[in-house]
């Protein structure tokens, strides 16, 4: 597989068919390698369009998630680290709508970032599925909770809230296992040429193909152009799900996340949202900017 490294192509080869064979659904034919940090704002930022992407056109692609482990020299760094990364967790939450709670880093700053990013991968050891939960897991412990992530009994609890064998996890955390993987996560990294986070990798089944290179954070749109483009058709995005059934699947979710997902303005998220919390469906997170819910079981 090989990669450009710009993203805005035209769409005017896409094929706009909408007819889909079998294979479609079987082979996915899409793979989506997406780099993350756990302390990266934007990364939290990007869960919106991903939740989007999957609700709407889940069954063209497979999500591969790799850890570049850009931030974990932040306990190298200069003294004043910690208030730059306050100012943009902040910054970041009033432009996106996911909430930062930037104070994490005057009133429990993390102590050793790697740790967090080795946990994601010891947590993938029990399959990708729990690898993915385990990292929503710790962005909702880091950027609304202002939990230092670094810490083992916070990443315990973590590995508990995202239903994985706890005793494994912690068996696995520090193992040569999830060590290697790491690295090898670290060495994608450096060979794709990802030098922002978060980033994202558009592969098609063609070998030969060119992968198509995202950095940064964009518009849903062109997320949706680039699948478009990588298939050569225009298909037709799956009916949204209910809310109360979105809300049962994630658990914890963002009136942004909710917003971007169902296309309602933020007014009208909130009175949907506002309709669940009366019914007990849901009950209202406390975040610093912004609304959160958490589905009540």
């Amino acid at each position: 597989m090989s990669w450009n490294q710009t993203v805005l192509t035209s769409s005017n080869h896409t094929n706009t068919s909408a007819t889909y064979s079998y294979v479609d659904y079987v082979q996915k034919p899409i793979e989506i390698y997406v780099f993350i940090d756990p302390l990266c704002a934007e990364c939290w930022s990007l869960e919106p369009y991903l939740k989007k992407l999957s609700v709407e056109y889940g069954r063209f692609f497979t999500i591969r998630q790799i850890v570049s482990g850009h931030l974990t020299s932040l306990n190298t760094d200069t003294f004043d680290k910690p208030r730059k990364l306050k100012e943009i967790w902040e910054k970041t939450a009033k432009r996106t709508g996911m909430s930062c709670d930037g104070d994490l880093w005057v009133d429990n700053p993390i102590t050793y970032p790697w740790i967090a990013s080795l946990a994601i991968k010891a947590a993938e050891l029990q399959g990708k599925k729990a690898g993915k939960l385990f990292f929503r897991k710790l962005q909702e412990n880091l950027f609304l909770k202002k939990q230092d992530i670094s810490n083992e009994e916070v990443l315990t609890k973590c590995a508990q809230e995202a239903k994985l064998d706890v005793e494994e996890f912690e068996k696995d955390l520090f193992s040569s296992s999830a060590q290697k993987a790491f690295q090898c996560d670290l060495k994608l990294t450096r060979e794709m040429e990802v030098d922002y986070i978060p980033t994202i990798v558009f592969f098609n089944q063609v070998i030969e193909d060119d992968g198509i290179k995202i950095s940064g954070l964009y518009p849903y749109e062109i997320y949706e152009l680039v699948l478009k483009e990588m298939l050569q058709r225009t298909p037709i995005p799956s009916v949204k799900p209910p809310l109360e059934q979105f809300m049962r699947l994630y658990e914890v979710v963002g009136t942004k996340e909710v917003s971007v997902v169902y296309d309602w303005s933020m007014t009208k998220t909130e009175k949907e949202m506002k309709k669940l919390q009366f019914q007990r469906i849901v009950e209202r997170i406390p975040a610093k900017y912004g609304s959160f819910w958490k589905y009540i079981s």
